[in-house]
């Protein structure tokens, strides 16, 4: 049978001394890594905003798509936006503009 030497405390400070130096090198396998990590996370908040542009993007497309659509198909959008935006009017008609309400004149002592 062979005997076990009891080392004493030798015996714990070594394991304390091998826990030690895992933890260290846990430690420093973290921190090496930490710039990794920070950098991945500020790259997942800008592909949140980007994809946030790209939802309003489309939207925006959507309504200028059925803005085209109309103006190609509808005659009817097509005169209604020339007598709006260009005074246009059919041979016999009257346009009439109004212009805005002016804000009151303030009084000058």
């Amino acid at each position: 049978m062979s005997q076990q030497v009891d080392l004493g405390i030798w015996q714990r400070l070594t394991h304390l001394v091998i826990g030690l130096i895992i933890l260290a090198c846990l430690l420093g396998v973290f921190f090496w890594y930490l710039p990794v990590f920070q950098t991945n996370e500020r790259m997942r908040e800008q592909i949140l905003v980007l994809e946030r542009q790209v939802r309003v993007e489309e939207q925006k497309q959507k309504l200028l798509d059925a803005a085209i659509r109309n103006l190609r198909e509808d005659s009817k959008t097509v005169e209604r936006l020339a007598r709006e935006k260009l005074g246009y009017a059919k041979p016999g008609e009257t346009v009439i503009f109004f212009e805005p309400p002016r804000p009151p004149a303030s009084e000058e002592r």
